[in-house]
């Protein structure tokens, strides 16, 4: 799935550059082999990760002011992740790079920022949230025959609507190594937008095996991957997903992030940054916001070009006369 998060920064980094002020000369470190002061902490902090905290911060502000993203739904997610970790919490927020839960509050809320803008413009109806609520139910059990192109799909068919075994046709048959020794077993696994991101099947097997009873078997199926004849060999409910309330949020964003074009929510947000005439007075950072020209090709560009395209020439003249 396409995710739709604002880069996380060092939350050390932003916590320090908030609270520098680079006109103060306050020691903040003292030793024998010398001061600290905050104005030097403050220029070591905004040469490491000041363009990119001050983006951050300028984003988080646009965005601001043009969504309402309020702190109950920012408690909310802070609540889900905690329940989710249960004692692995501390561990995964220093993993991550927050020193405290203000700086993940920070994040999260930048997050729910950009996804309201992103999701302004997407319809999601009720009814696609507890058709995906109804697919989270279930679990399916399939095995499949991989084949390059239609022709050898429809023999297979052919063969399995004479009897022939679907194991041992795709043993001979099937070009997907992981199983075909199997009889193209692929075990159970979930389908819709809630479904484990790494190892989701293709949208197109997905689509036929949800319509399919166990023990049907299908007409041949188009994926990137080539053509699937697929059998579906049980179907079973999983336990305790929690209601359709419980998870009404979770596959709103799942679907969100299934519909949304990540380009375009870029160039939303950076249209509005645009629009809110912003004036950096930051020493070496004025021209942060600004589009870099693309480069022009030079002269020995396209001397190098010409000469590429008459050594290609001439190797071809040489093969025809060999």
């Amino acid at each position: 799935m396409k995710k739709l998060a604002i880069a996380a920064i060092s939350a050390a980094g932003i916590a320090a550059l908030s609270a520098c002020n680079s006109g103060d000369p306050e020691v903040v470190v003292e030793s024998e082999a010398g001061d600290i002061t905050k104005e030097e902490f403050y220029e070591e902090m905004k040469n490491r990760y000041g363009e990119a905290t001050l983006e951050q911060m300028i984003t988080v502000q646009v965005l601001g002011n043009h969504y309402d993203v309020s702190d109950e739904e920012v408690d909310k997610e802070v609540e889900s992740i905690k329940e989710q970790l249960g004692e692995q919490f501390d561990t995964w927020m220093m993993q991550q790079g927050f020193s405290d839960e203000e700086a993940l509050r920070s994040t999260i809320y930048a997050t729910l920022l950009q996804e309201e803008a992103a999701a302004e413009d997407v319809e999601i109806t009720d009814e696609e949230i507890e058709e995906q609520y109804d697919l989270m139910k279930i679990e399916i059990e399939a095995r499949h025959i991989l084949v390059d192109d239609e022709d050898t799909a429809k023999e297979v068919k052919e063969k399995l609507d004479k009897g022939y075994d679907f194991a041992e046709l795709a043993e001979e048959y099937s070009e997907d190594e992981s199983n075909a020794e199997d009889g193209g077993d692929l075990g159970f696994f979930s389908v819709g937008v809630m479904a484990p991101e790494q190892g989701r099947m293709a949208p197109e097997f997905e689509e036929a095996v949800i319509d399919m009873n166990v023990d049907e078997i299908s007409d041949p199926v188009e994926t990137d991957f080539g053509f699937h004849i697929i059998e579906v060999t049980d179907k079973r409910e999983k336990e305790d997903i929690g209601s359709l309330e419980d998870n009404k949020d979770n596959i709103r964003r799942a679907i969100l992030n299934e519909k949304v074009d990540p380009l375009e929510t870029e160039e939303k947000i950076q249209k509005l940054i645009e629009d809110a005439d912003i004036d950096i007075k930051i020493e070496g950072m004025e021209d942060l916001l600004e589009e870099e020209e693309p480069a022009q090709p030079s002269e020995n560009d396209e001397t190098d070009d010409e000469e590429n395209e008459d050594s290609d020439e001439q190797e071809n003249n040489d093969a025809e006369n060999e």
